[in-house]
């Protein structure tokens, strides 16, 4: 089990489980050796393949996932099987049954567990009686003892469901922050990426551009001058040097956004349509945005879409996205099997709740809204506003 704030407690309950063993098994082997009967050396081998018995179930601890169900209930079944024997010859293996308790809760699966408990606690108070006689103590003793065995175990499985549970809730966390961080990370070289193409745009490619009409004008007005072979060069490399400036600002732009924010949903609906599936896309041409909230827009378009390929089983999708001068509005809807919200805000559903939690958080980053309207059976529809004031 992974290391968690619990794991002592853990660690505590299975020391004092081998310590009670060791201590009961070493109890087993001196009453063996002070009452020297008959059958002394036969009690002894059976103390020690016990105790082996025992030991081996580290081995069946450390057994693959497809075998360890099997090992597991072989482990114990040999325990089990090797401890009635022993109950046979001597009458305080009965003791013995109280490590088993907690070893039948912690390796038999569901109610086998208690049942197991059940059985061996009869087995014990008949074997106590055949030996010595039927006594309040050799039955009260050994029902007090399943008592607390059972109370015990049903904590244990309790911490250990909430172990798994907390260990699940932490790495969902750290997923997200990873994926939070790398969003963040994203939107910052977009922005970077945008405020110097923006900048090279206007500094740097107008002036050449200006330049070259300026030359442009000087060679026209006088084509006969002396030098108007320097006019003419100054001209070409002008116009040499804006474009390349104009190259270096399509370059600055993120490769899924090169031919702007509407081919990129429409290569979507393409890759996206398959049989049985069929994509819809309606946006404007000309998109004013800046390019940071265009690839925001077209990463919450590919999750919504992912969601739909991957859940939702739908016929149709819709991807609708209208603009003005202080939002973009990107609706994306199905007609799907629908989810529950609920489910999925737990993350105990098949939807990517992670996706979800991205597409919010890039919202947020605009001071929008994401909406989310949908059923079990009746699609989904989801609305994205972003705040873009320009």
């Amino acid at each position: 089990m992974a290391h968690s704030t619990l794991t002592p407690v853990f660690v505590g309950l299975r020391t004092g489980l081998h310590v009670l063993f060791s201590v009961l098994t070493v109890l087993v082997v001196v009453r063996v050796l002070v009452d020297r009967g008959p059958s002394m050396w036969i009690a002894l081998t059976l103390t020690v393949v016990f105790a082996a018995v025992y030991v081996a179930g580290g081995r069946v601890a450390r057994a693959g996932p497809r075998w360890r169900t099997v090992a597991s209930a072989s482990w114990i079944g040999a325990l089990t099987v090797v401890w009635i024997a022993l109950l046979v010859l001597v009458p305080e293996a009965a003791y013995l049954v109280f490590p088993l308790f907690f070893l039948y809760l912690h390796v038999l699966p569901g109610v086998v567990g208690p049942a197991a408990v059940v059985v061996a606690t009869g087995v014990a108070i008949v074997a106590l009686g055949v030996h010595g006689g039927f006594t309040v103590g050799g039955v009260v003793g050994p029902l007090v003892g399943a008592g607390v065995a059972l109370l015990i175990g049903l904590g244990y499985r309790a911490l250990a469901r909430e172990a798994v549970e907390r260990e699940e809730i932490v790495a969902r966390l750290i997923a997200t922050q990873g994926e939070l961080a790398a969003t963040q990370h994203e939107q910052g070289v977009l922005a970077e990426r945008s405020r110097l193409a923006r900048e090279i745009h206007d500094t740097v490619a107008q002036g050449l551009s200006s330049i070259q009409m300026l030359l442009h004008a000087a060679e026209l007005a006088d084509g006969e001058r002396p030098g108007i072979e320097h006019i003419r060069l100054a001209r070409a490399t002008a116009a040499e040097g804006l474009a390349d400036t104009r190259r270096f600002i399509r370059e600055l732009s993120p490769p899924s956004l090169d031919q702007g924010l509407a081919a990129a949903l429409r290569r979507l609906a393409e890759s996206s349509t398959r049989d049985g599936l069929a994509v819809r896309v309606s946006v404007p041409d000309a998109i004013d945005l800046p390019m940071t909230a265009q690839s925001a827009l077209l990463r919450i378009a590919q999750g919504a879409v992912a969601n739909v390929v991957q859940h939702a089983g739908a016929t149709i999708v819709r991807i609708v996205l209208t603009t003005d001068e202080h939002e973009a509005r990107l609706t994306v809807a199905d007609d799907g099997s629908g989810f529950d919200p609920v489910t999925v805000q737990s993350g105990a559903g098949r939807t990517d709740s992670f996706g979800l939690r991205a597409m919010r958080e890039r919202v947020a980053q605009f001071g929008g809204t994401l909406d989310v309207d949908t059923a079990l059976g009746r699609g989904t529809t989801l609305v994205a506003v972003l705040e873009v004031g320009r």
